[in-house]
């Protein structure tokens, strides 16, 4: 996401409603026995943003709920398996804070402040919210715990923004995996390695609040182990790149669309994404 760690006054607050579509393959590598998978996921989120102070240092929390609703094709031990899946996904909560070059604001000071390097961390949580049932291999939940710890950076030049972020996925271990079902009666436990992640993104002010996007990302890492016994076949080595638009349409409302697909994927989804948020923001605190 472009301009992740951006600077904006004190008890500023947005609602933002973002659609999400993804269409294309699914690779597994031998690591479960489906071939030939492709998927079209809508996924609609909704999230609630706002800053604060925090020891004189800007920060932000947003907490999003997404709804996905998603139609799976695919070889399943040889038999041709077309899926349904409709209902809530994990819920996701970011605790964003700039250590440098981003100090909490008035409205008053930040429209005389101007941006030069921003560093920043974050930590990114998701709970397992989602719809979830044990006895069957694709879910809308992933039942277990994921944290993301990132560290960013964002440098200006002029009309020009460089962002870089760094970080690592961490997981807890699923506790029932594909269990109680036809294929395996009794409980399987599924757990993942921490993945490595870094994205990019180069973007121009075309005017205030109007810009564009250059975007690119890559991970790795991130095998799997079922019921303790790893597989090497699910090592993620992927990358995508993408562009994105910030678009005014009053005040307080703006538009971001954006669309990325696979450079290269060596494990999970080779896909096209287009996604479109709505954004609403005002400035003050709750009375």
């Amino acid at each position: 996401m472009p301009r992740a760690y951006v600077i904006t006054p004190v008890h500023s607050n947005a609602v933002i409603l973002i659609y999400s579509f993804s269409d294309g393959g699914l690779l597994f590598d031998n690591a479960v026995p489906i071939t030939d998978a492709k998927a079209k996921i809508q996924v609609s989120i909704f999230s609630y943003y706002h800053t604060l102070n925090f020891f004189g240092r800007l920060a932000n929390i947003t907490a999003s709920l997404p709804y996905g609703v998603a139609n799976f094709q695919g070889k399943f031990i040889d038999n041709e398996t077309k899926l349904y899946r409709s209902g809530l996904l994990d819920s996701t909560f970011r605790f964003s804070v700039n250590l440098k070059g981003g100090p909490a604001m008035s409205v008053k000071e930040f429209l005389s402040w101007q941006q030069k390097t921003i560093l920043g961390v974050s930590l990114k949580v998701v709970a397992p919210t989602g719809q979830y049932d044990p006895t069957k291999l694709i879910n809308n939940g992933s039942n277990r715990w994921a944290f993301k710890p990132e560290f960013g950076y964002s440098g200006r030049g002029g009309h020009w923004v460089l962002d870089a972020y760094g970080g690592v996925w961490f997981f807890t271990t699923n506790a029932e995996f594909f269990s109680h079902n036809t294929f395996f009666r009794g409980t399987q436990t599924h757990s993942q390695k921490p993945v490595g992640s870094f994205e990019g993104h180069l973007s121009y002010d075309v005017k205030p609040r109007l810009w564009v996007s250059l975007d690119g990302d890559f991970w790795h890492g991130g095998s799997t182990s079922l019921n303790g016994i790893a597989n090497n076949n699910t090592v993620q080595t992927s990358s995508r790149i993408g562009a994105t638009a910030s678009i005014p349409v009053s005040t307080h409302q703006s538009l971001k669309v954006s669309y990325s697909n696979g450079a290269y994927v060596r494990f999970g989804g080779n896909y096209q994404n287009v996604s479109v948020a709505w954004q609403y923001s005002w400035l003050g605190r709750p009375d």
